[in-house]
């Protein structure tokens, strides 16, 4: 009974660990989830992130993003042209309202320029992002491993 107790003690450690490491944040009707970056190599100057933002409600645009790790953080888009894949800088990122937007490998996403130390796997990132009506919120997003599939990733297959 002991051993049993011990395990169901070290599990429910574990599960509250796990949801903590989900990165979620909300700022009036918008609510973050999913946040998360991936590792760089060392002299790579530039990494990514990612995360899903849903708004309750009227719309709200994602208009600006920073993060001490990084001299710029941008917000891009990345479509294919033929057989070239163009990323483009955007201004905004435009939240429907009652509504989500994802952003992905391959799709929307946030570039982080100018980093100032690579991204380590099991590290986080803060990124402060702003938003047009609800304002400005810090998001933790964990760094995993290059080339690791994240769960989101792995739920969109």
């Amino acid at each position: 009974m002991k051993n049993f107790i011990s395990l169901l003690a070290a599990l429910l450690v574990s599960s509250f660990s796990m949801g903590t490491n989900a990165q979620e944040a909300k700022i009036g009707r918008v609510t973050i989830s999913g946040a998360y970056t991936k590792a760089t190599v060392a002299g790579q100057m530039a990494g990514s992130g990612f995360m899903k933002i849903a708004v309750s409600g009227v719309s709200d645009q994602l208009i600006g993003a920073t993060s001490p790790a990084a001299g710029d953080v941008q917000m891009h888009s990345m479509s294919m042209e033929g057989n070239t894949m163009k990323m483009r800088q955007m201004n905004s990122i435009e939240i429907p309202a009652n509504s989500s937007v994802e952003l992905t490998p391959g799709g929307l996403h946030l570039m982080l320029m100018g980093l100032k130390t690579p991204l380590k796997a099991g590290d986080s990132v803060k990124i402060k992002l702003k938003f047009a009506s609800s304002g400005e919120v810090e998001v933790s997003f964990p760094v995993k491993a290059m080339g690791g599939e994240s769960m989101h990733e792995h739920s969109m297959k």
